[in-house]
């Protein structure tokens, strides 16, 4: 078990992770160092703790209007090439003779996917991904509904599908939906369309700068009892503090969805790092200025970042 497309195998995978009361970590990548930051934190998580086959999720956004990080990954900014360069590569990472993180049992996750502008994303690519997050968010709910239930009948046999009811804040400090009929309407999203998971508003807020926001925990709760299972996906953890992390797997949360703080934090200290080392780079030592050293400090900090948060989503728990 390394690298899983097999929606069975991976559904298997986040049932035993729910019962342990293991939040499964979903972390965005646009950029090949970021993909290895992520196998190489499970990995290391995995040597400490003594777990096999350490689970994790790779996600990419494609066209989504406020980040397009399959963008990102070639100077050349291609859109479908960059998708499959980093399924491919997290493929190679963790499966095969030279896989250099054979013990990464590897998910792979298309996040925001609009059924217009992601079209191309959602129907030609399953063949490398695990999951797909259909993102119809911006729709009348009743189209939304319509449309995420098609979806799930013509792919839902290959994939596992997250589906959302209404937008989720982005960067902008837009309070949690106040609607009365918010878990009412989530109950019935559900069993209108078939997803397996649902991404829930519960307060937090997508590529945020802090750490300011309110998670939901009550709201989390009712909606799993009202659900009857663990099924909720929580984006906007960057704005959450670690503490606030631990326990989100008892409140139903069955995976988290994280990237902006890593970016930063680790951005920040290889930026550090870089300014340490530029004494040497004006006296053109060339290890201090060739750009591998550069990534490097990003990958170290990052996979640091991502241990600390596997270890608040309770990954100890899949050493027993």
């Amino acid at each position: 078990m390394a690298f899983i497309t097999d929606r069975n195998t991976a559904k298997g995978i986040f049932e035993d992770a729910a019962r342990r009361d293991v939040s499964i970590a979903l972390f965005c990548t646009g950029s090949f160092w970021n993909t290895e930051a992520i196998l190489l934190a499970a990995s290391r998580y995995a040597k400490r703790h003594g777990i096999e086959n350490i689970p994790v999720v790779i996600a990419m956004t494609s066209l989504y209007s406020h980040m397009q990080q399959v963008t990102r990954v070639t100077y050349s900014r291609d859109a479908k090439f960059g998708l499959r360069a980093v399924l491919e590569y997290a493929r190679m990472l963790s499966e095969g003779p030279y896989a250099p993180y054979p013990n990464v049992a590897v998910m792979t996750h298309l996040d925001h996917a609009h059924p217009d502008t992601d079209k191309w994303a959602l129907e030609n690519n399953t063949d490398l991904l695990t999951s797909v997050m259909f993102d119809a968010q911006t729709l009348p709910y009743e189209e939304n509904v319509k449309r995420t239930k098609e979806y799930v009948r013509q792919y839902g046999d290959q994939i596992l599908v997250e589906g959302i009811i209404e937008s989720l804040a982005v960067g902008d400090g837009t309070d949690a939906s106040q609607r009365d009929d918010y878990i009412e309407k989530a109950v019935e999203f559900i069993a209108e369309t078939g997803v397996d998971f649902l991404v829930a508003d519960l307060g937090t807020e997508q590529q945020s700068s802090g750490t300011e926001a309110h998670y939901l925990k009550a709201r989390a709760r009712a909606l799993t009892a009202a659900l009857g299972r663990r099924m909720i996906v929580l984006h906007g953890v960057s704005s959450m503090k670690n503490e606030d992390i631990r326990g989100l797997a008892a409140d139903g949360v069955i995976r988290v969805n994280m990237w902006t703080r890593i970016v930063r934090e680790s951005g920040q200290y290889a930026a550090r790092r870089l300014a340490e080392r530029l004494p040497l780079i004006e006296a053109n030592d060339f290890e201090a200025a060739e750009a591998t050293a550069y990534i490097n400090d990003n990958i170290e900090e990052a996979a640091r970042v991502m241990e600390i948060v596997m270890d608040g989503l309770g990954y100890a728990n899949l050493a027993k």
